[in-house]
């Protein structure tokens, strides 16, 4: 099959090495020249970090493409990949011109993390083979992508979808309805929600909402999810822990006002050296490295 992405970055070129791997052929564009300059070395050195070298890494590589242009990368796709930041007219803008470069029976299918795909699509003129695909960062560790469909996606284009994706090693799954934040995007950030309440109401510090996740329910998620273990404990029990403990969680709908002070404040994470915590390069540069890590393990973890 033929593949076009649109968009070198982390997530494009992740999107691009998975497919390449599977055996399809991927052309790629970005507007950055620096971008599509950097695109194989980005490509193999994250085959390098998965363990993947010598031929293996090289017929992937060589099944990528860099394309100066977008009509480039898309005008024999049979499906095109969008990779573009999360700005709604960006996006709008590089479907107008996919859908005027690529074959008239392409799949388009946008990557965002929270962008309702309804509002992306709308203006395309044959919205029926559009759809969304919410690959998790980094895409080529994370094996979970988000199929979402709009009120006119087709179901032909829906399946074809899921069938290229498990074909190349992911973990589809469909989202029937266009809603912000899809599936995962919803439950990660009603979590995150909850965990910058309990720091801002002075419950406990920001280290210690981390320690308690990851030496707790956060051991067992990548093997037991959030339903299965209720089903596990019993309806009654969580029936009965949520009539204590549901009126007292944190339910504004908007953005808590701690998170926006941290943004005001020029305190935004590891990138600024400050954010919920304090971080120097080396340990942020460790705990990226120390995910990496878990992320490459885990498949073999869980097999066993």
């Amino acid at each position: 099959m033929r593949i076009g992405v649109i968009g070198a970055g982390l997530m494009g070129h992740g999107i691009a090495l998975v497919l390449a791997r599977a055996g399809h052929d991927v052309a790629v564009h970005d507007p950055v020249p620096a971008a599509r300059a950097a695109l194989h070395a980005r490509v193999a050195e994250s085959l390098a970090a998965m363990g993947v070298g010598g031929d293996e890494a090289a017929r992937a590589l060589a099944r990528i493409s860099i394309e100066n242009t977008l009509a480039g990368a898309v005008a024999n796709a049979d499906v095109v990949f969008e990779a573009a930041p999360e700005k709604l007219e960006l996006k709008r803008a590089i479907f107008a011109e996919i859908e005027a470069a690529a074959p008239a029976n392409a799949i388009l299918a946008s990557n965002t993390s929270v962008m309702p795909i309804t509002l992306i699509m709308q203006d395309l003129k044959a919205r029926h083979r559009a759809l969304g695909t919410h690959w998790w960062n980094p895409p080529h560790l994370i094996p979970l992508v988000e199929v979402v469909s709009t009120e006119w996606t087709d179901a032909a284009s829906a399946d074809a979808m899921m069938a290229l994706l498990e074909g190349a090693g992911k973990t589809p799954v469909r989202v029937a309805k266009d809603v912000p934040g899809f599936i995962g995007n919803r439950l990660q950030h009603a979590l995150w929600r909850e965990a910058i309440s309990l720091v801002e109401r002075g419950i406990c510090d920001a280290e210690a909402v981390d320690t308690v996740i990851k030496a707790s329910f956060g051991r067992r998620l990548a093997a037991l999810g959030p339903l299965e273990n209720a089903d596990l404990v019993g309806t009654d029990l969580t029936l009965d822990i949520h009539e204590n403990v549901l009126a007292d969680l944190e339910h504004r709908p908007g953005p808590s006002p701690f998170l926006r002070a941290l943004v005001a404040e020029g305190r935004l994470g590891m990138k600024s050296g400050e954010g919920f915590r304090r971080w120097t390069p080396e340990q942020a540069a460790a705990t990226r490295a120390r995910v990496a890590r878990h992320l490459t393990r885990l498949p073999d973890i869980l097999d066993t």
